[in-house]
This record gives structure tokens, sequence and C-alpha cells, in this order.
């Protein structure tokens, strides 16, 4: 991997590929390994960029005050695209909306794929997991939580583990313990996210939900393609939490027509 470094640390990143650029952000349990099964595929069109947000995958922890908006916005500059095509899963998903409010003459389309909703309701379900994964964490259990992250975000409420993709559970391991391991000094440094209205957000829009997800995302979904103008949604029906891991043939099939845009 390269490595962008600055005064807080440093971003790394990967670069794939040759055409109109495309930014790839990963979820909040994963890193950029997550986009694996479908980079490839996106490459023989485009300049795929995968980096890791701090504090998760290769990208160190920050020490100091951050951003993701800001990041992101000085890892294209380094790399010197100032417009490009940007897909976000789950908290990528929201880096990547936050991005199109606060810069949106650098986004040429949007897609995202099960982000949350800031200051959304959340379910039982949710407090529950939340409950127990700060449990676990406050009893130095960091398996545990790992394990926890594992059911909640690939296996879903949905399904057993025999019907989760063989190997992908030990593909989540690593990044999820890096993301708790890292979860409290990225939480302590982050600035939070953009503020604007969605309604504003101009330019084509897809969001994406698994329908073997939580109820919450898929509620969130919805809201999202009736809020932004335009949007589209594009459920999957074989997918969790985790698109790009559980239904990568069928994502890159979507993606690949929308990100020719």
């Amino acid at each position: 991997m390269l490595t962008l470094t600055d005064d807080l640390g440093h971003l790394s990143y990967v670069v794939d590929g040759d055409g109109p650029p495309v930014v790839l952000v990963h979820a909040g349990v994963a890193d950029h390994r997550m986009w694996d099964a479908i980079a490839p595929d996106l490459a023989e069109r485009h300049t795929v960029i995968r980096y890791d947000l701090r504090g998760f995958g290769e990208s160190a922890p920050p020490t100091g005050p951050f951003s993701e908006t800001d990041d992101l916005c000085r890892l294209l500059d380094h790399l010197g695209h100032e417009r490009v095509r940007l897909v976000g899963a789950s908290w990528g998903g929201r880096v990547a909306l936050d991005f199109a409010l606060t810069h949106p003459g650098r986004v040429h389309s949007l897609a995202v794929l099960a982000p949350p909703w800031r200051g959304y309701h959340w379910s039982s379900e949710m407090v529950t997991y939340d409950e127990a994964e700060t449990a676990a964490l406050a009893s130095g259990d960091l398996e545990a939580a790992v394990r926890i992250n594992l059911d909640m975000w690939l296996r879903g409420p949905a399904r057993q583990w025999e019907d989760v993709g063989v190997g992908l559970a030990d593909r989540l391991r690593d990044p999820i313990r890096t993301s708790l391991v890292n979860q409290e000094i990225v939480g302590e440094h982050s600035q939070g996210g953009a503020t604007g209205d969605i309604a504003v957000i101009s330019v084509p829009t897809l969001v994406g939900i698994g329908k073997l997800d939580v109820a919450d995302f898929q509620d969130i979904a919805r809201r999202y393609a009736a809020e932004i103008p335009g949007a589209t949604l594009v459920e999957f029906p074989t997918a969790a939490h985790l698109i790009a891991l559980d239904a990568p043939a069928e994502l890159v099939s979507i993606l690949g027509p929308f990100l020719d845009r």
C-alpha cells in the first residue's frame, strides 16, 4: 500500500486501473480489503482508489482533531483528482454523503450502501447490540466484542452462520479487531461530519440495502432514497449489511452501469 503522511499520522491507500476515478470508502467494521471482490472488475474501466479511514486497517490512529471529510479531500488533492465517483458502505457511506454535502463540486455521482442516519432513533435490537459491545470492551474481552460485531454486521438478524459465505468471518476478524482497538481514540478526535440537508444533493445517487440487513438500516435506506432528489433504491435479496462481501457479483452488475453515467 501507498501512504499519505500528515501531522496526524498517515493514511494508507491503493490505486488500481485507469479511467474516471472511483473512490471506495469502507464500512466501520472493515478496511479497504472489503472491496477485494469488486475492485478488479471496476478497475477495468476506472481508476479505483481504496483507502483505510484513519484508525482502520493500515492507516494510523489520529493524534489530534481530524475530519474524515478533510482526509478524503486531502487524499484526492494528493492524487490529483478534482471530481470523483464516490461509493461508500455503512459508515463509509456516511463519509461519502458528508463529502458530497461539503464539497458538492467534487462529486460526479454517489452510491451509498446501508449508510447510517445521524440522530436516528435506534431500535431495541440496535441498543442491545451496542450495550453488549460496550460491556465486552469494558471487561477487556476484545474477542467477545469481535464476535458480537460479526453476528450483527456479517451474519445479520435473518440468517444462520451456515448461510454466510465461507471464509468471510475470518476475513473480517482482523479489521474489526483493529477498529475496536482504535475506537476510543478515533471517537475522541473525530470532529464529526456535515450537517447540511441531503435534499440539496444534486448528483446521480444510488442507495443500496441488503434485504437481510437490520430493519433499522432498511428503513434508513428508504429514507435516503426518498429525500435525496432523484435517488434510486436498489435492494440486494441475498445480502445483509455488508453487500460487497455477500453479493459482489450483483453489486458489480449494478455499480458498473451507474458509474459509467
